[in-house]
């Protein structure tokens, strides 16, 4: 084993997230769309459930909420009741544009992140956590809701989603 110095943990855990949003989950987050109509995207069983569609809008609220505003220190303009109340369909190419682009801004500031930084303390909602709290949460939050968005896409396709052949 190797002696490791806390910023070299740090930047790894950072790449290690980078990796997971853009690489690992993106991706299968945009086989997912290529799979689904318009419509499927906006389906759901019952009012109580979340589509496809209100997921990626609070995915990308989520992910500028936390990361960009949060750690970053940009301005919070999130909306997170009007992510899931959304109910016009929006395009899925349009959504999917939003997401990217939230987590390329993202990807942006964990690249030139200082990692010194990872213990600060920063009031993201009503919590007070630290940066590292805070980017671990998105990478969490988003693997939970692509399960979601996974299973109904399989349930309304009934494919194979083959992500390891992404």
């Amino acid at each position: 084993m190797t002696d490791s110095h806390p910023q070299e943990i740090g930047q790894h855990y950072i790449m290690y997230c980078r990796r997971r949003l853009l690489k690992e989950y993106l991706p299968r987050i945009q086989r997912c769309l290529n799979e689904l109509s318009e419509e499927d995207v906006w389906w759901r069983a019952h009012e109580t459930n979340n589509s496809v569609g209100n997921l990626l809008l609070h995915l990308s609220g989520n992910v500028r909420q936390w990361i960009v505003s949060g750690a970053g220190g940009a301005a919070d303009t999130r909306n997170r009741t009007l992510e899931f109340a959304e109910r016009r369909q929006i395009p899925k190419s349009e959504l999917l544009e939003m997401l990217e682009s939230a987590l390329q801004e993202a990807d942006r500031l964990l690249g030139e992140f200082d990692h010194a930084k990872l213990l600060e303390v920063r009031h993201i909602q009503k919590y007070d956590v630290t940066c590292l709290d805070a980017i671990s949460h998105v990478v969490e939050h988003f693997a939970q809701h692509l399960g979601q968005i996974i299973y109904i896409t399989k349930l309304r396709t009934g494919k194979d989603l083959k992500f390891f052949d992404l």
